[in-house]
């Protein structure tokens, strides 16, 4: 006969099947108008305590070797999850979050925050938190959770605030009332009665062929918040409750922020303005070499303009002012800027455009273009061009 190990390492993408599968531990979501209940870390429970039993119930005669650091079972008692209940688990909460688009979501026994970490990349919520009873842990996973170069190089549309907090998740604090989505450990069913919710079970980890009757391996409740009734008992009165203790915090760089919105917006403008002036030159110098036709729309010629538009797109620039002339300079309205779609999608108007660029680029009197200089002693000229 062989045997399975069942390690630490493989712990969480083993799963074994009871009939009594219903009594273990687990986390619930709560989201705008329903709350969801799901069963983490079942493997150690049934693999340590349930399936010991079971198998000394039924006098099955198979051995087992117990030592330090695991115990061997029977392979017909172990199923081996792909992908592993956890990540099954995450991506449950994932679909959650990109069909409700929360703002709010809170991570209770978040642990070693390696969910938030999935979290963090959607661009609806704008508050993440996450609650642990281990202090330890949570210093030492905090950075997991700071921005990356690439963040500060292309900001989140919204601001984004990270936040773990040492405590246990029995006590109540007031900082987390008005979530839009939360995970919590052992919610039992006389809660969601007692808050005015309905529940519907669902869950991860599939049974195989013949074992449909034992549910599924990490079982989810999602919880429908009943409308018309009265709300929770304790809401009203835990305004001031500051239990926990805040152990890591950041903020994302957004363009919500005026200083983050002025960087990236001189920096598009800039780029923008040196291809446009480039391709402008470009152009006179096939018209002074009698070349044939010179690109009607420079605004979408690829090789300089790098960007590939929409139809619609194309027809907003080319229905904008274009880039002109006077003298030595060159000047591209702010109105054409705008229409680019890296700059169309920024919370900008003309008015508050020319407001953060005034200190930064050089405009013209009216303040209606930027103004350069329409050559530079760096530019480069070929004979053959």
């Amino acid at each position: 006969m062989t045997f399975k190990r069942v390690t630490e390492s493989n712990m969480d993408d083993v799963g074994c099947f009871s009939s009594e599968m219903g009594r273990t531990r687990g986390f619930c979501l709560v989201a705008p108008d329903f709350l969801i209940q799901s069963l983490r870390d079942i493997s150690e429970f049934f693999v340590s305590r349930r399936l010991g039993d079971k198998m000394e119930e039924k006098n099955m005669q198979c051995d087992s070797v117990v030592d330090d650091n695991f115990e061997e079972v029977c392979p017909e008692k172990v199923i081996k999850f792909k992908p592993p209940l956890y990540k099954q688990r995450y991506q449950f909460v994932r679909d959650l979050v990109g069909r409700h688009e929360p703002k709010k979501v809170a991570d209770l026994g978040c642990g070693d925050t390696e969910l938030l970490r999935l979290l963090k990349i959607y661009p609806c919520i704008q508050l993440l938190v996450g609650v642990d009873i281990d202090e330890e842990k949570l210093q030492s996973n905090g950075h997991h959770l700071s921005p990356f170069l690439g963040e500060f190089v292309k900001p989140r549309d919204l601001d984004l605030t990270v936040t773990l907090y040492h405590g246990s998740v029995v006590e109540r604090d007031s900082r987390l009332l008005g979530f839009d989505l939360i995970t919590c450990i052992e919610l039992a069913l006389q809660v969601a009665n007692r808050y005015n919710y309905s529940v519907e079970f669902t869950g991860v980890g599939k049974p195989p062929a013949g074992a449909e009757h034992v549910g599924f391996c990490t079982q989810i409740g999602v919880f429908w918040r009943n409308s018309g009734g009265a709300p929770g008992p304790c809401v009203s009165q835990q305004h001031d409750q500051h239990v926990y203790k805040a152990v890591y915090t950041v903020s994302y760089p957004s363009l919500q922020q005026e200083r983050v919105l002025k960087f990236e917006l001189v920096s598009e403008v800039l780029l923008q303005v040196e291809r446009l002036r480039l391709w402008h030159l470009r152009t006179l110098r096939e018209q002074k070499r009698g070349a044939g036709t010179v690109p009607k729309e420079p605004s979408v010629a690829p090789s300089l303009m790098l960007d590939l538009f929409t139809e619609a797109e194309k027809a907003r620039i080319e229905n904008s002012p274009k880039p002109f002339c006077e003298g030595s300079r060159f000047f591209v309205p702010l109105q054409r800027l705008l229409a680019y779609p890296r700059l169309h999608r920024l919370p900008v108007d003309e008015e508050r455009m020319r407001s953060l660029l005034a200190d930064s680029v050089c405009l013209s009197s009216d303040g209606s273009a930027v103004k350069v200089d329409l050559r530079n002693t760096w530019d480069w000229e070929p004979d053959d061009y």
